[in-house]
C-alpha cells in the first residue's frame, strides 16, 4: 500500500521529536545555531513505516546516531546530513550476427552521503565536500549496513570541513555580491514510502529474440555489423535527510537497441540505431515487431549506401519529422533551461545559451514548453521521465519554462540561482552521482498546430513559389544534430534519400527566428542518459536553414571480402 504524505510548516512540529538541549564537545562551547538537533529527527512514525525494510531502518537509525554524535572539537557540527541509496537490479544482453555475445545480471547498492557544515546561506558543498560514495552490502545485515554508512558519514564530515576552508579562501578572490544567492534552499519535509520495483524478465525469450533480429545479416552481404542490445533496470532509491524527509521509490526502465553499420563504395561510414525505451515491460516490441524493425533498418542502410551525396549548398525550407524534432528540442531547449549555479565569482544567473535570456523571447510566440515530471503516460505510452519526488527529496511539480515564446523559468533544484531561491523539484542524479537540474517530461505545445499533410503541402508550396527544385525533410538525427536519414522533397511530391550532409547554424537563434510552424503529431521520445528523461515534440518546419556537405573523411574499404554468409561443407579427409 502506498503511503505518501507531505509534512511542512507548523504541522511538522507535532510529528518531530522535542527540541533537545545542544552541547558542543567536552569544551562546553555552544553549538552553532544552525546545527542539527532532535527537532530535525526522523518523524517517530517513520521507523515503523520501514515495515521490515532493513536498509531503510539502517539508514534512519544511523542518521539519528550521526546527528547526535557527529562533531569535532573546534569545528562546527553539521547543519544538514543526507543519505541516498540506489539499490539497482540490472540485466543486459547483446547479440551480434545471430549469436548472444553478452548476458549478465548484476545487483548493487550505491550509498551517497552528504554532510554540510556552515548554514543555508554559505556552506561546505564545494569540491570534495559534495559527498562521499560507497558500496553497501546486499544481504541486509543491519550491522554491516550501518558500519558502511558510519564510515562514509565520518569521511564526508571531514571532507566538508576541508571543503569549507577551501571555499572561503576562494571567495576572498572576488568582490562580495550585492545580493548573494544562498548555497542551499530550504524545502518542505516529505514522507513518501512507496512499494519497491522489480524487473519483469524472461531471459531465454529475450535472448532468442535478439538472436533472431541479428541473424538477418545473412541476407545483407553489404552490411558490415548487425547487433541488438537489451538494458533492463529496476532501481529502488532511498533518501533520508536530517530535516526529516524520508522517501523510498521504485522505478523500472526497459530499453532495446538495434545497431548496424556499413560503408558506401566511396568509403563513407553509415549507421542506423533505432531504439525503444519504456517504463513497462509489456510496451516493448514483440519478437515479430523487432525482427521486422531489424529488416527495415538493414533495408534503409542498403539504400543509404546507394544514395547520392549532398554536394551543393542549400538554403530554404526544412521539415523535421517528430523523431528528428525531438533531438533538436532536447539539445537546444532541454539543455538550456536547466538552472545550474555558475562557478564561484561568476555573475551569471545560470549556465548555457539561455543564461541571460530570462524574460526574453526564445521561441516563436505560438509555442509553450512545459516540463511536467508528474505525467505518467501520454498517448497511451509510459513516460520514463516521470517521478514523484526528485533526488533532493523535493516533490515533483510541473514548470512552464517557455510561455508563448518567452523564457519565464528554469528547472531548479535545491542549489538556488538568482531570482529562483527555491527548488521546483528538478534535481536528479544517477547512482552515486550528485544531483543537478535535469529534465523530467518536456512537452512542446502549440496554439497553432498543423496536420503533417498540411506541413508537407506548405513545404511544396514554398519551394514552388521560390523556384527551388526541392526542399529537405529530416526523418532521424545523428550525433551533433547531423541528419542521419535526410530526404529531398521535390515539387511533384516524390522524395529522394541522400547522405553526407550537415546543418549550418541550427541553433537557438534559428529556433527563435526561423521556426515557422509545428505539427499536431507529438511523439514520445523516452531518452537514455545519466537519468531517464522524456521529450514530447511534434514536427517542426523551418522556413530557412542551410544544408551543406559534411566535411568528413572517408575510410578505406576492407582489403578482402567478408566470410561467406552461408555455411560451407567441411572438406573431406
Amino acid at each position: 500500500m502506498k503511503m505518501t504524505r507531505m509534512i511542512c510548516g507548523t504541522s511538522a512540529a507535532t510529528l518531530l521529536l522535542a527540541m533537545a538541549s545542544a552541547t558542543f564537545a567536552a569544551n562546553g562551547a555552544a553549538r552553532n545555531t544552525n546545527s542539527l538537533s532532535a527537532a530535525n529527527a526522523i518523524a517517530p512514525e517513520a521507523h515503523p513505516a520501514a515495515n521490515g525494510d532493513a536498509l531503510l531502518e539502517a539508514l534512519m537509525t544511523e542518521l539519528d546516531r550521526s546527528k547526535s554524535q557527529l562533531r569535532m572539537d573546534q569545528v562546527d557540527p553539521p547543519y544538514y546530513i543526507e543519505y541516498r541509496v540506489n539499490d539497482v537490479d540490472d540485466y543486459s544482453a547483446e547479440a551480434a550476427f545471430g549469436a548472444v555475445r553478452e548476458n549478465q545480471r548484476v545487483r548493487y547498492r550505491v550509498l551517497r552521503v552528504v554532510v554540510r557544515i556552515g548554514d543555508y546561506k554559505q556552506d561546505s558543498y564545494y569540491g570534495i565536500g559534495m559527498g562521499e560514495t560507497n558500496i553497501l552490502p546486499l544481504d541486509d545485515d543491519p550491522i554491516a549496513l550501518r558500519h558502511q554508512i558510519w564510515l562514509a558519514t565520518d569521511d564526508a564530515y571531514k571532507e566538508a570541513v576541508e571543503a569549507l576552508t577551501e571555499k572561503q579562501a576562494a571567495l576572498k578572490q572576488f568582490s562580495a555580491e550585492a545580493t548573494p544567492v544562498d548555497d542551499f534552499a530550504k524545502a518542505p519535509v516529505v514522507s513518501a514510502i512507496d512499494p519497491t520495483a522489480k524487473l519483469q524478465l524472461d531471459e531465454s525469450s529475450w535472448k532468442k529474440t535478439i538472436e533472431d533480429a541479428t541473424n538477418l545479416y545473412r541476407e545483407y552481404p553489404d552490411v558490415q555489423t548487425v547487433s541488438a542490445s537489451l538494458r533492463f533496470s529496476a532501481v529502488n532509491e532511498y533518501l533520508i535527510n536530517s530535516e526529516g524527509t524520508v522517501t523510498r521509490n521504485g522505478k523500472t526502465t526497459y530499453s532495446v537497441t538495434l545497431n548496424s553499420t556499413a560503408q558506401a563504395d566511396d568509403g563513407m561510414r553509415l549507421s542506423r540505431n533505432p531504439y525503444w525505451m519504456v517504463a513497462k515491460a509489456e510496451e516493448l516490441p514483440t519478437r515479430e515487431k523487432l525482427v521486422g524493425e531489424s529488416k527495415k533498418m538493414l533495408d534503409t542502410l542498403v539504400a543509404l549506401r546507394k544514395a547520392p551525396i549532398v554536394e551543393e549548398e542549400y538554403r530554404g525550407p526544412v521539415l523535421f519529422a517528430p523523431d528528428a524534432a525531438n533531438d533538436v528540442i532536447a539539445s537546444l531547449i532541454g539543455t538550456n533551461v536547466l538552472g545550474r549555479k555558475p562557478q564561484l565569482g561568476r555573475p551569471n544567473r545560470t549556465t548555457g545559451a539561455f543564461a541571460t535570456s530570462y524574460k526574453t523571447r526564445v521561441l516563436p510566440t505560438f509555442l509553450t514548453v512545459v516540463d511536467d515530471p508528474t505525467l505518467k503516460e501520454f498517448g497511451g505510452k509510459s513516460l520514463v521521465g516521470n517521478y514523484d519526488v526528485d533526488d533532493d527529496g523535493v516533490k515533483a511539480q510541473p514548470v512552464t519554462v517557455v510561455n508563448n515564446g518567452m523564457l519565464v523559468s528554469y528547472l531548479v533544484g535545491r542549489q538556488p540561482i538568482r531570482d529562483f531561491p527555491a527548488s521546483n523539484g528538478h534535481d536528479r542524479a544517477g547512482a552515486g552521482a550528485f544531483p543537478s537540474p535535469s529534465l523530467g517530461v518536456l512537452l512542446v505545445k502549440s496554439s497553432d498546430a498543423k496536420s503533417p499533410a498540411d506541413l508537407r503541402q506548405k513545404v511544396i508550396s514554398m519551394i514552388t513559389e521560390q523556384g527551388q527544385p526541392y526542399a529537405y525533410r529530416v526523418e532521424t538525427m545523428g550525433a551533433g544534430n547531423a541528419p542521419r536519414l535526410l530526404y529531398r522533397v521535390y515539387q511533384d511530391g516524390h522524395e529522394e534519400l541522400v547522405r553526407g550532409a550537415v546543418f549550418n547554424e541550427l541553433d537557438v537563434r534559428a529556433l527563435r527566428s526561423d521556426l515557422m510552424s509545428v505539427g499536431n503529431d507529438p511523439l514520445v521520445s523516452n531518452r537514455q542518459g545519466g537519468v531517464a528523461t522524456t521529450v514530447i515534440t511534434p514536427s517542426l518546419l523551418f522556413d530557412e536553414l542551410e544544408v551543406k556537405r559534411a566535411d568528413t573523411s572517408k575510410d578505406k574499404l576492407p582489403d578482402y571480402p567478408a566470410p561467406p554468409l552461408q555455411s560451407q561443407p567441411s572438406p573431406k579427409k
